[in-house]
């Protein structure tokens, strides 16, 4: 797939405009505060609604203005679609080729992309949630039965939590808990076979790519590390029953904390170079590098179990990555339509095919 066109209208300090970009890299460049990243979150907005940035609608909506309108015309699934998100203060709006729909979340079946910002470097810095948070996010935008799932996981581990906290003061509650039990295992199994499944893919094309991108200097693993020792050779009846047999174990835990302390919400995802774990012995520019890897290699899995290749959106990724690692990034990924943000001019003469962008205080030339 690939982006046509992108129009907004009152969008955060971007200028009103529409820009068609090429099938190719696009740079986008200017110094910054500019409104770089902006563009790459309107691309981003598409795939169900949410901003990597983590941004309330309000803030999409260009100061004095009382809406904001992002719409797209791409080409997917062997033709021409259209997409548009209205937003305002009470409500947004969404229109898939013209017909309105309930929720952005109906967007994850039409449109994909795959975004990597400098926030994106907390997936080595920082604690598990983050890396939990990275492969539910990919397996939800596989298809929307998983997002559901996920969500419904959610909703039943808060109900086991209130329960476990009410137990303290009404102890003959503690009867009920196994009723909540038996959900969490059967939706939590599901999870784990996804995700366990989604890490095997990932860590084969994260390798590949981490090789071309550190010029063969570097080797990168990816592990699954389960709360309760799941692996990608159990079915979901293995699953289940390691989950359960762990949730009875840590029951008095539980009710001591008020938590549920085993389940996939407790799962991790190890990264490792050269055989070293990245988050203690990796440098930055190392970390960048394999995070890219991460994302490359998260744009691979979506096109072989889509049959679409996924827009590939980098915000500021060129920083901290030597010339060669920059060759590779701007001239080696050709099946993607790319959209790179940078503060220093690429040279065109370094760019083998494709389209530049200058942002200057929200205006594009």
């Amino acid at each position: 797939m690939h982006v046509l066109n992108l129009h907004f209208s009152n969008y955060r300090n971007l200028e009103d405009k529409s820009i068609n970009p090429c099938e190719n890299i696009n740079i986008i460049y200017g110094d910054n505060a500019q409104g770089k990243t902006n563009l790459i979150e309107a691309l981003w907005l598409f795939c169900g609604g949410h901003s990597f940035r983590g941004a309330k609608d309000s803030e999409f909506i260009k100061f004095g203005k009382d809406f904001a309108k992002i719409s797209i015309n791409f080409f997917a699934q062997n033709r021409e679609q259209t997409a548009e998100i209205i937003f305002t203060n009470s409500k947004r709006e969404v229109k898939i080729n013209g017909v309105k729909k309930i929720s952005s979340s109906a967007l994850i079946e039409k449109y994909t992309a795959v975004v990597f910002s400098p926030e994106d470097l907390s997936l080595i810095k920082r604690g598990p949630s983050v890396r939990r948070k990275f492969i539910d996010s990919a397996i939800c935008r596989e298809k929307l039965q998983n997002a559901v799932m996920v969500a419904k996981y959610n909703q039943i581990l808060n109900q086991r939590n209130a329960l476990l906290k009410d137990i303290n003061r009404n102890p003959e509650l503690e009867s009920t808990l196994e009723i909540w039990d038996d959900t969490l295992c059967s939706i939590g199994a599901d999870i784990i076979i996804q995700r366990l499944s989604y890490i095997e893919k990932l860590k084969e094309y994260a390798k590949i790519y981490h090789r071309g991108i550190s010029d063969n200097t570097e080797e990168l693993d990816i592990s699954y590390i389960s709360s309760m020792g799941a692996n990608s050779k159990d079915g979901k009846k293995e699953i289940f029953e390691k989950f359960a047999e762990e949730l009875k174990n840590s029951r008095r835990e539980d009710l001591y904390s008020g938590y549920t302390n085993i389940g996939p919400h407790r799962d991790d995802i190890e990264i490792i170079i050269n055989n070293k774990k990245a988050k203690i012995f990796a440098s930055q520019g190392q970390q960048r590098s394999a995070v890219l890897s991460l994302k490359l290699a998260e744009a691979k899995v979506l096109k072989e179990l889509t049959g679409e290749n996924p827009v590939v959106l980098l915000d500021d990724v060129l920083s901290e990555l030597d010339k060669k690692r920059q060759d590779f990034l701007i001239n080696k990924i050709k099946e993607y339509q790319v959209f790179i943000t940078c503060c220093d001019f690429v040279d065109k003469n370094s760019l083998e095919n494709g389209k530049y962008f200058y942002i200057n205080d929200g205006r594009i030339e």
